[in-house]
């Protein structure tokens, strides 16, 4: 099985009270994900609160989660931004050592064209030494990368292996799916559509439950790639709840919320996010008891 299907988990970065990066925290949910059965690590995507974080203390992250890490799951590096010249030469300067891949979101807030999207991915596939992902979440870019650009990107470089897409549109996923090479990977960038999308053709998820649920998760996932949707769908309906309530107010102040629960790590964020209101941590506490047996 190739290396990125199955799941792979968006890792969130915990902090200390004082907001400074907890890494022994980061160490203990390292260790819980590979205890947890997951197929791959996604470092500093959006998940981990990346856009908080300052370039010592990306580099700083990257290089403990490989150590720790330690070559026992294939890792990958959330790089992106909005300026293409930057984004490029982070993806060129990036140390290689531990990773795999890069996956690298579509920029936000310029709402760029197609074409200026495709341009913008071309500069990162020549600037890039590793293979890279396309990253797809209109609700967070307000823009959407086109099956037409995804396809067009898949087909010209052939280090653009695969695409994340949190679009939520099926009408989408299925032109990818029919258009796009044989080798090149559809993998779900949410975890509630997840079953569906491998039902389709996609190759697995980058999770954000899987934080809390790894085991769950893989799990789940697994039985989907192998085919047995039966055997799927109660464990894919029994989390539907937890997953709702992890997005309530925010990602990934839910998850976090679990993560602490679960004696994993801490539960702070950094503002603009703020923590799950006590409402919303009992919520989560009594889903996982449900979960949980």
């Amino acid at each position: 099985m190739n290396k990125f299907h199955g799941t792979g988990v968006a890792i969130v970065t915990p902090f200390n009270a004082d907001g400074s990066v907890d890494y022994d925290g980061l160490k203990s949910l390292i260790n819980y994900l590979i205890n947890g059965k997951v197929e791959y690590l996604v470092s500093l995507g959006t998940t981990g609160e990346a856009s908080t974080l300052n370039k010592d203390e990306k580099k700083k992250i990257w290089e403990f989660t490989a150590e720790i890490n330690n070559g026992r799951l294939p890792l990958v590096a959330g790089i992106g931004g909005n300026d293409t010249a930057e984004v490029a030469n982070n993806i060129s300067t990036f140390k290689l050592n531990g990773y795999d891949a890069i996956l690298s979101a579509s920029p936000y807030y310029n709402k760029p064209s197609q074409e200026g999207i495709y341009q913008h991915y071309k500069a990162l596939s020549e600037a890039s030494a590793l293979p890279l992902f396309l990253y797809n979440v209109p609700g967070r870019t307000a823009s959407n990368v086109s099956p037409e650009t995804t396809c067009r990107l898949a087909h010209d470089f052939k280090n653009i292996i695969g695409t994340k897409d949190a679009s939520g549109s099926f009408d989408q996923f299925n032109q990818i799916l029919r258009d796009k090479p044989e080798d090149f990977m559809l993998i779900s960038g949410d975890d509630p559509v997840a079953l569906p999308m491998i039902a389709l053709g996609a190759v697995g998820v980058i999770s954000v439950v899987g934080n809390a649920l790894p085991q769950q998760v893989s799990d789940l996932v697994r039985l989907c790639l192998n085919g047995d949707f039966s055997a799927a769908r109660k464990p894919h309906l029994d989390l539907i709840e937890f997953t709702r309530l992890l997005f309530a107010e925010g990602n990934p102040a839910g998850v976090k919320a679990a993560l602490r629960q679960l004696k994993v790590c801490g539960d702070q964020v950094r503002l603009p996010l703020i923590k799950a209101t006590a409402q919303l941590d009992g919520q989560i506490a009594e889903q996982l008891k449900k979960i949980i047996q």
